[in-house]
């Protein structure tokens, strides 16, 4: 039995009315005893008892007393959300308008213009008239974004990332709203507004921003096992992406194909990325931070106006109702994946990023992306998660955009024509005309327009099938017997990763834990991590300078998974110096003809080249003058995938007594990083203790070598849990 304090509201008012609204509109007032327990799914539940305090209960907005504030009223265990549930509505339309105008979550955003190309057709899975002919195209927007932190945040905090596709195809707009994690943190809509609250600032003090390194993120991480999947993601450098050209997609949610013949396949949606992937290292993400809060953006523009444009494949895992029936976790469930050894990801198509936007406010903020836009061949499944965003989303765009009318914002607007009854409303750009402002009309018996109608064959047919191992005659709010396996797929994912990553994710939960002041907040993540894998938990554990607690129940034993390659990004690494970014180090004297060989090399592999100097400007180098792009203290090591330094031992001599110098090379080293020099250079490697190895070359291995990672090196220079 958990208790909660009770506090006195002293404050005078000037009228009966206000006295009320004081005392009846004060979370957590006048609270007494409460009950905690689980749900059938491993949720918790902290419950009143009847005959309490008449402020003990939670209610909605207009005083209607809730019996369950964790799942969503649905169609029998498995079935669709219904739009009765009055409470989620409610709930999800206060949260869409908590704030005006930036978005409340996804706030920090950077985007631009594309194409879609078909790369194989599949008319067999999905009438989409998009995917039934190789070659077809569309236009695309693509928006990347951050989701704790607001407008004004850093791009590298660790953080999920947005990965949101606007197609502009011929049936209408297209809207894939996903993530760079295939998984989310809660299964049910229902505590989406809980769990953001509780990952943005804390409520009394506005700070951290951008972070979830807190005690209330944490405390309902503990009491929420369903997030223990997502946990592992998160404090996984796939949080700390590179750039976000070489950061992955994923719909997230399990979707449907439908076929002309009316046939129905889930599917799941995957954006690879043509570079591959590639992460940052967290004392790298800190130090960009400083150095430049804006380092995503920056490297997204740059990219596409210098012609090396961002590409990503779309690939998709496609299976039938048995497949989904024989698994040990709910496909509907979208704190799960489907590991590709399973299920294929088939490449369809790809997606070239060529063209920046022209005004940053009237295209990335003021565009809308709805995942209830899809067009025919594309639908919903039942995951409840996914049936709440569904009516979400449109909710919001009022309250950002201020009109019912956003859709008619040039980013927004579909590039096929459209034709509806619907008039008027703020900000009405368009001009109807006629009298056809419903329907049915019989107005063309008078010879005037009647206006659009429906299409039963071409128009848009929901799937028709509602089986899915569900009884519908039911309306209930529980969840499906296999959401309550919270630990599998979270083990799955921790034993799929390399040592090194393995420690990075431990080393992570050290450090956000640490940032918690509750100390049974910690204790409770820790019993958690127990059921994931018993020595990542000692690790946490030994981090945190605490005993290991009692193994927390699990609400369904977990089963072991056969780890998957796919899941980790060192795994997946490419050797390549396409789209990466090697910073020279040059001073007065250095040879020109080495430096444009080694520029030349890199540009001829794919790579880019920035110069850096103690000064801007032109230099007097051997073989005439050289201008520097950056300044050595304002272009730190962190903004490079590789360094090399071409510089006269005297310069050298002198850098080596400049900290911005040593803590070039030193940054460089302890990022794991390729280190190319000259002889030179040694006495600046000396003084920031950079110590030979396999990634620490003369200039001529450079090319060699590449601009990859070189982890080996890691435990020698920080310590890891």
């Amino acid at each position: 039995m958990a208790k909660t304090g009770k506090t006195t509201n002293e404050s005078s008012s000037m009228s009966p009315a206000l006295d009320n609204a004081l005392a009846d509109h004060q979370p957590g007032e006048g609270q007494g005893a409460y009950a905690t327990q689980t749900g059938n799914a491993g949720e918790t539940h902290q419950d009143v008892a009847a005959g309490a305090d008449g402020a003990a209960y939670l209610t909605d907005n207009f005083g209607h007393r809730l019996s369950d504030n964790q799942n969503s009223l649905k169609a029998g265990t498995r079935g669709p959300t219904l739009l009765e549930d009055f409470i989620l509505r409610e709930k999800i339309f206060h949260f869409d308008h908590e704030r005006i105008p930036e978005r409340i979550v996804h706030a920090r955003g950077s985007a631009a213009h594309g194409v879609f190309e078909v790369t194989k057709a599949i008319p067999e899975l999905t009438k989409a008239g998009l995917f039934q002919k190789e070659g077809t195209t569309c236009p695309v927007f693509v928006r990347f974004s951050t989701v704790a932190g607001g407008a004004g945040s850093i791009d590298t905090p660790r953080d999920v990332r947005g990965f949101a596709v606007k197609f502009y195809t011929d049936e209408g707009n297209w809207d894939l709203v996903g993530n760079n994690i295939p998984v989310f943190f809660i299964q049910d809509a229902m505590k989406f507004p809980d769990l953001v609250h509780s990952v943005k600032m804390e409520a009394d003090r506005g700070y951290p921003q951008a972070a979830s390194a807190h005690d209330t993120f944490w405390d309902f991480v503990g009491l929420m096992p369903e997030t223990m999947h997502m946990i592992m993601w998160a404090m996984s450098d796939r949080t700390i992406p590179r750039t976000l050209r070489m950061m992955q997609g994923f719909g997230v949610h399990t979707f449907r194909f439908v076929n002309a013949a009316g046939e129905g396949k889930f599917v799941k949606f995957h954006w690879k990325p043509v570079l591959g992937m590639e992460s940052l290292i967290w004392d790298e993400a800190v130090k960009i931070a400083g150095a430049d809060p804006d380092f995503h953006r920056r490297d997204l523009f740059e990219s596409i106006a210098m012609g090396s444009f961002p590409a990503w494949d779309l690939g998709v895992q496609v299976f039938d109702e048995e497949f989904a029936a024989a698994q040990p976790y709910d496909v509907l469930d979208a704190t799960k994946l489907i590991p590709e050894e399973d299920v294929p990801v088939e490449i369809i198509g790809r997606m070239t990023l060529n063209r920046n936007v022209d005004n940053f406010f009237a295209e990335t903020e003021q565009s809308a992306f709805l995942p209830s836009n899809v067009i025919p061949g594309i639908d919903f499944s039942n995951d409840p998660l996914l049936q709440g965003r569904l009516f979400s989303y449109l909710d919001t765009q009022k309250s950002r955009l201020g009109t019912t009318n956003f859709h008619q914002i040039p980013v927004n607007a579909p590039k096929c024509p459209f034709h509806n009854m619907q008039r008027d409303g703020l900000m009405q750009t368009l001009v109807p005309t006629g009298r056809a402002n419903y329907e049915p009309n019989s107005l063309n018996e008078a010879g005037e327009d009647s206006g659009p109608r429906a299409c039963p064959d071409t128009g848009f047919t929901s799937f028709r099938e509602n089986g899915e191992r569900n009884d519908p005659t039911e309306k209930v709010r529980v969840r499906a017997e296999l959401f309550a396996d919270h630990y599998s797929q979270a083990a799955l994912f921790y034993h799929s990763q390399t040592e090194n990553e393995q420690a990075h994710m431990a080393s992570a939960l050290v450090f956000e834990l640490s940032k918690c002041a509750m100390e049974h907040v910690r204790m409770r993540v820790l019993s958690r991590l127990r059921n994931v894998d018993e020595d990542l938990a000692a690790r946490v554990a030994d981090g945190l300078a605490m005993d290991l607690p009692e193994k927390a129940p699990a609400a369904r034993e977990p089963v072991e998974m056969k780890p998957s390659d796919a899941l980790s990004i060192q795994k997946q690494a490419k050797m390549t110096f396409e789209g990466r970014k090697v910073g020279i180090l040059f001073a007065e004297g250095s040879d020109k003809a080495t430096i444009d060989k080694l520029k030349a090399g890199v540009e001829a592999a794919g790579g880019s080249v920035f110069l850096v100097a103690p000064k801007v400007g032109g230099l007097s180098v051997k073989g005439g003058t050289l201008k520097a792009d950056g300044k050595l203290d304002g272009s730190p090591s962190v903004l490079f995938d590789a360094v090399a330094s071409v510089l006269m031992p005297a310069e050298a001599e002198k850098l080596s007594k400049q900290g911005a110098a040593v803590q070039w090379f030193m940054d460089a080293y302890g990022h794991c990083k390729t280190i190319a020099h000259c002889n030179g250079t040694k006495v600046l490697l000396e003084k920031a203790g950079v110590e030979p190895d396999e990634g620490v070359v003369p200039n001529e291995k450079l090319l060699e070598v590449g601009p990859v990672r070189h982890f080996a090196r890691e435990p020698k220079i920080r310590d890891l849990a």
